[in-house]
């Protein structure tokens, strides 16, 4: 730009000084005119090139590319060079646009690419197969016109900052889908679809297993139970010296009693088959009574305390609710030494309702919280053999949780106690 501004005064300075010879030599009319048919020129030849641009823009070849001349020589040698700098640009981009493409579909599982506002910029064949979608067809639609699942828009609308959701096809009702969002370059989302339908089979098969295997593994157990139990109270039935013996029995009995029943629970909960027999719940007078047991379970061996909102009722099912608190609160119980505290609170926070199980117990190592709803993770093995757990309890309080559109928040201090919050939300607080 600098070159072209300098010829372009050069020029004008030239002109200038022909016009003033030709004042000195004649007139100031005749130097004038010349200097208006100097400009004129000038300007029509500007014009002349600035025509060929417009008409190469309109076709813009790089074959036919005018060469100009004068300052426009250089405008168009800067613009072919331009041009020529932006075509490998494109070709690189098409090239790495075709091989995502071309990994993507390869990919088994469902990838539809989307735009802010939710439209079809492109996507695979299996997310054609999954989602019934046409690439030719749809492309640029908004993808909730397509898709007409009330589950599926509900989870669009929450963008990216939930967890994967699980649907029935509705193309083949055998099927079931893995839908997931993640957010994808600028303003962009990827969604991907995943076939489960296998995944999910084997894990119905497991809990059909396990509560089948629970099922009947209960009564032996009880019908066992109850001859040892028979046994230990007849006088003279059982030897001094084996009593010892029989009171280990019952009391693996007992503990394996405990883990079907458990086992039963969480399948029951795992397989959704029922929904939570809801009503509003008067939550106090609920904890309450597993402050009683509570006290019961621990014998005297701890100060156990209740600070319960009266006013503050939700609505949940009693059965769930009442076995969530009471695991929660049992747990406190076996982990918690001698001589500590146990308190339990039910209150209202930023507009949830969360009830909080604080202990000064033996606390929880950071690494371990993350596992501790896993089924059958303990911390601690001999330490929960020893306090009878089963290892499920957490499980089966994020399942229920879980039904009740709550969530389980656990913090702790190796060493100082811990604190378990039952988290419900505003939608399921009842006003007073």
């Amino acid at each position: 730009m600098q070159d072209i501004r300098w010829k372009a005064f050069w020029l004008i300075v030239s002109l200038t000084f022909i016009c003033l010879i030709v004042w000195a030599a004649n007139d100031a009319e005749t130097a004038l005119i010349t200097f208006s048919v100097g400009i004129t020129l000038y300007l029509a030849h500007h014009l002349f090139w600035l025509a060929k641009l417009l008409a190469w823009y309109k076709k813009p070849d790089l074959n036919a590319m005018p060469l100009g001349s004068g300052a426009w020589e250089d405008v168009f040698a800067t613009i072919y060079h331009e041009q020529r700098r932006h075509n490998r640009s494109k070709i690189q981009l098409s090239s790495a646009l075709d091989r995502f493409r071309h990994a993507a579909s390869a990919l088994p599982d469902g990838v539809v690419l989307l735009d802010d506002d939710n439209k079809i910029e492109w996507c695979n064949k299996p997310a054609e197969q999954q989602l019934g979608l046409s690439l030719k067809q749809d492309i640029n639609q908004p993808i909730v016109y397509l898709v007409r699942n009330t589950d599926f828009i509900q989870y669009l609308k929450h963008h990216v900052d939930i967890d994967p959701i699980k649907l029935k096809s509705w193309i083949k009702s055998d099927i079931t889908l893995e839908i997931q969002l993640v957010a994808f370059g600028s303003n962009q989302k990827l969604l991907i679809s995943r076939d489960i339908s296998q995944v999910e089979k084997l894990e119905h098969m497991r809990r059909d297993f396990i509560a089948n295997v629970s099922h009947e593994l209960r009564t032996p157990l009880t019908v066992v139970g109850g001859f040892l139990e028979t046994l230990s109270d007849m006088d003279g039935a059982v030897p001094e010296s084996l009593r010892n013996y029989f009171g280990m029995m019952q009391d693996q009995t007992s503990r394996m009693r405990l883990l079907i029943e458990d086992l039963l629970t969480l399948s029951q909960l795992e397989s959704g088959a029922t929904s939570p027999d809801e009503a509003e719940l008067d939550v106090p007078a609920l904890l309450n009574t597993i402050l009683n047991e509570s006290k019961s379970l621990s014998n005297g061996r701890h100060t156990i305390t209740l600070d319960a909102n009266p006013n503050l009722s939700i609505i949940a099912s009693a059965q769930e609710l009442h076995s969530a608190f009471g695991n929660l609160v049992g747990n406190a119980i076996r982990y918690t030494p001698e001589g500590g505290s146990i308190t339990m609170h039910w209150d209202e926070n930023n507009q949830e309702a969360v009830f909080s199980v604080i202990d000064t117990g033996l606390g929880i190592e950071q690494q371990h919280i993350d596992r501790l709803t896993e089924r059958f993770y303990r911390v601690d093995r001999s330490r929960s053999r020893e306090t009878g757990g089963t290892g499920l309890g957490l499980s089966i309080v994020k399942h229920i949780l879980s039904r009740h559109q709550g969530r389980l928040e656990i913090t702790s201090e190796f060493g100082k106690g811990s604190t378990f919050k039952a988290v419900f939300p505003k939608s399921r607080i009842v006003s007073k």
